[in-house]
């Protein structure tokens, strides 16, 4: 493969039926690293230097329906599209094997995509989010009020109309809500995900995640799959002022796991850990994929 470009520049490709633009840096075996909401691949640029420098592909892709990735035709933001489409990508790069570094939707795109195909997918690290069927089946009630937002997001037309209103200030104080204390980067972060919220169709896409979820509870295969323990090692990260997924959703979960799994809480910093808690983060993630 010929030296990879600095993750300035996107580049585009096509897997598992639609066209996806990334950001990469490195040569050696292949990491993904997936965003989630509200954010883009831009986010990640610094852990993909990295991931390269520690000598790997680093890649992270605009997660479908994120600008200047592409629509699906079928509207499919179901957990199973997004775990497939992780596997479409490694077989774009070539890649029998590959490790997943997902935050927020992109930890539960890896644990998707770990869980349906194991014999890919060699180990993962979730930022952000306990094991699915964790937060999806037992979640208190402290996290229940924590998560109105996804309950106000399956009203048709009311978070269309309400994120964009006076400069997206409402998705603003989500994001602080959600990392207390925190000041919010404008240029490496949120400008990024305003221009890619601000049209109407990618906005209905990002929202389409969380429209998808109730859906879960009725599909055979996602109870077969989604919802089992996970058996590749995994590390699993959290924030513990996260005020998003509290850190108490983290707790009771090591029997979802197998042999190799560890819980690792950052103080001090809430749920955007990656940018907040750059360097720390970062040296987790690179201990850990360096462990294959």
């Amino acid at each position: 493969m010929s030296s990879a470009a600095t993750p300035q520049q996107p580049r585009y490709i096509r897997a598992n039926g639609l066209e996806f633009a990334y950001l990469e840096a490195g040569e050696g075996p292949l990491v993904l690293v997936l965003h989630g909401f509200p954010d883009t691949a831009w986010s990640f640029a610094p852990l993909l230097q990295r991931v390269a420098d520690a000598g790997f592909h680093a890649v992270a892709p605009f997660m479908r329906g994120y600008p200047p990735s592409g629509l699906p035709d079928d509207r499919d933001y179901s957990l199973l599209a997004l775990g497939r489409d992780v596997i479409a990508l490694a077989e774009h790069f070539g890649e029998q094997k590959v490790q997943v570094v997902g935050h927020d939707w992109g930890a539960a795109t890896a644990y998707a995509a770990a869980m349906l195909r194991p014999d890919r997918v060699t180990r993962i690290v979730a930022a952000g989010l306990p094991h699915l069927r964790r937060f999806l089946l037992r979640p208190s009630r402290a996290q229940l009020r924590a998560s109105h937002y996804m309950f106000k997001f399956q009203m048709p037309g009311w978070a269309e109309r309400r994120i964009p209103k006076d400069d997206f200030a409402w998705l603003r104080q989500l994001v602080q809500s959600w990392s207390p204390g925190w000041t919010i980067p404008e240029e490496a972060y949120f400008a990024p995900v305003k221009a890619a919220l601000a049209q109407a169709e990618h906005l209905q896409a990002a929202l389409a995640y969380y429209r998808a979820l109730p859906r879960l509870f009725v599909q055979r295969e996602a109870w077969q799959f989604l919802l089992q323990p996970l058996q590749i090692p995994a590390r699993v990260i959290f924030g513990e002022n996260d005020g998003c997924l509290l850190p108490q959703s983290f707790t009771g979960m090591e029997h979802l796991f197998g042999e190799e799994f560890d819980l690792i809480g950052l103080p001090g910093v809430g749920h955007f850990m990656h940018i907040e808690a750059a360097d720390a983060f970062a040296a987790r993630v690179v201990e850990f994929i360096k462990r294959q």
